[in-house]
């Protein structure tokens, strides 16, 4: 199983309470079900309005449950941002 370091900014990384952290996951799916089980409450609202990059290539509408890991890799946890 691919072990990826999950970081977290903005609003996703005062939820976790730490700015980075691995997971062993096959998919990005299963990334965010580890990250919601050890941090359950208010990261797993945040989650929900969240884009992710991963190895920097955005994931857009494809499905988690699609969207392969390479061992050594980086989720990229994005809530939205104010603009201005």
């Amino acid at each position: 199983m691919p072990k990826v370091t999950v970081r977290y900014w903005a609003a996703a990384k005062a939820a976790a309470g730490i700015d980075e952290e691995p997971y062993d996951a096959d998919t990005l799916a299963e990334a965010l079900d580890a990250a919601r089980a050890r941090h359950p409450g208010e990261l797993t609202r945040v989650l929900r309005r969240c884009s992710f990059l991963i190895d920097g290539d955005p994931v857009g509408t494809r499905a988690h449950e699609t969207v392969r890991l390479a061992d050594g890799g980086t989720v990229e946890v994005l809530p939205p941002f104010a603009g201005g």
